[in-house]
């Protein structure tokens, strides 16, 4: 078991990696729990689940919505739930993302924390206190930024994953691998299968490495104003492939890498052979890295592109790679962005 700590002006969250599900109650004795989660998890895992009363909210991206924020309220007005309880979230990213923001906002802000089922939400949907809903089909556009008290990543709970939920969780440790650590990467192209078997010294190194890039970057810029803006390497072009063509996260985030790539070569800041590197990484994986794209298509991902809230007038700020494990920001024009697609 192993932790740390982010320090934001929101809260402090302790991340609590290798820790059983079965304590979590050891850790907020004494509270009211609610407990948001959907049914899969539910099915799968609710034996283990802490004591509390169960809100459950739909399985898929479309779930993520005002509407689902809505009947939560409801539900916890019926409970008469006040500030002395402690929310916690029990799913992947989606579950995660609508718990926070559900805690951030009922009765101006309750107590919450994490148990992340996948391995997407123990990398990164967990950390860092984002939390918020998607509007009219774009990613993420209405939220906060609120730290959880504690997030426990449990293993085992990732035992009834899919090979497909893995493969996009390994997406987001290769992001963290390209922009700030070449010795994850190359434990990536070494031991991945190790991973996607589930072998616990490979997992708690991916999770532990990962988690510790998110936290450092967090406390460095919370609000998501500069060095944050590194995380979301592959995710310009990624969410506006995941409205449009409605890929999954992890395999939309590969395609927008493996592109950000390429234009990193393409301004000379990234030597070919790297780019190369970091798409046979994700072929060996199982995730896609392109496109056939049309104008028709093109067109419907630049729009999409305008509509991102990393969008500054009509430049976008975009991640590029000045070596594996070295990142940069930089501003794109967004007809430049249009060009090279």
């Amino acid at each position: 078991m192993q932790k740390i700590k982010v320090s934001g002006k929101t809260g402090e969250c302790n991340l609590i990696i290798g820790e059983s599900i079965k304590n979590f109650e050891k850790y907020c004795e004494n509270k009211k729990l609610v407990i948001i989660t959907d049914r899969n998890v539910r099915g799968f895992h609710e034996k283990s689940f802490p004591k509390g009363e169960i809100i459950e909210m739909g399985l898929r991206e479309s779930s993520k919505t005002l509407e689902t924020i809505q009947k939560i309220y409801n539900r916890m007005l019926e409970l008469e739930v006040d500030k002395s309880w402690f929310l916690v979230g029990i799913g992947g990213g989606i579950v995660c993302d609508v718990a926070g923001f559900a805690a951030s906002t009922y009765l101006r802000g309750l107590r919450f924390g994490f148990i992340p089922t996948t391995l997407l939400a123990q990398v990164d949907a967990s950390i860092g206190g984002k939390n918020g809903v998607n509007f009219q089909g774009y990613k993420n556009i209405i939220g906060s930024i609120r730290q959880p008290e504690l997030c426990i990543s449990d293993f085992e709970l990732l035992k009834t994953l899919p090979e497909k939920e893995m493969r996009n969780g390994l997406a987001e440790v290769v992001k963290y691998g390209a922009i700030s650590s070449r010795s994850l990467f190359e434990f990536l192209e070494d031991d991945h299968e190790k991973v996607m078997n589930l072998d616990r010294n490979a997992v708690d190194n991916v999770v532990y490495e990962s988690a510790k890039i998110k936290a450092e970057i967090v406390n460095k810029d919370e609000f998501d104003n500069g060095e944050r803006m590194k995380l979301n390497f592959g995710h310009t072009l990624g969410h506006a492939i995941e409205k449009t063509i409605h890929l999954t996260h992890g395999e939309a985030i590969s395609i927008g890498m493996t592109y950000a790539a390429k234009i990193s070569v393409e301004m000379k800041m990234l030597k070919e052979e790297e780019a190369v590197r970091i798409e046979k990484l994700f072929k060996s994986i199982g995730l896609p890295t392109t496109l056939n794209l049309n104008d028709s298509l093109s067109e419907k991902l630049i729009e999409a592109v305008r509509k991102d809230k990393k969008r500054r007038s009509e430049e976008i700020n975009m991640i590029l790679l000045e070596s594996i494990g070295s990142s940069k920001i930089v501003k794109i024009p967004i007809e430049e962005l249009k060009r090279v697609l």
